[in-house]
């Protein structure tokens, strides 16, 4: 699974386990995921640590990291990326 298919469904688990009513297409790599992104509050964002956690088998060891893990989709990539790279050496 390369970067682009893991954002891809980080994206659809964000959309499919919250119940957003929006298309995992529409939203923007580049752009925050909480606050003023996608408006999710505190509850989402435990929520879909634990989707991430399970789907990609990674684990979100304390608030500093999930903070800038999930920061937007793509420093959420690449901290999956990094995390399976870590497991696979």
């Amino acid at each position: 699974m390369d970067r682009r298919d893991i954002a891809k469904r980080a994206k659809e688990l964000l959309v499919e386990g919250l119940r957003l009513e929006i298309e995992p297409e529409t939203i923007v790599d580049s752009e925050a995921i909480f606050g003023e992104g996608l408006g999710l509050d505190s509850i989402d964002a435990l929520e879909f640590v634990v989707l991430i956690e399970e789907e990609f088998d990674v684990a979100i060891p304390d608030e500093d990291v999930a903070r800038a893990a999930f920061a937007s989709i793509d420093a959420l990539s690449d901290f999956i990326e990094s995390q399976r790279a870590q497991a696979a050496s």
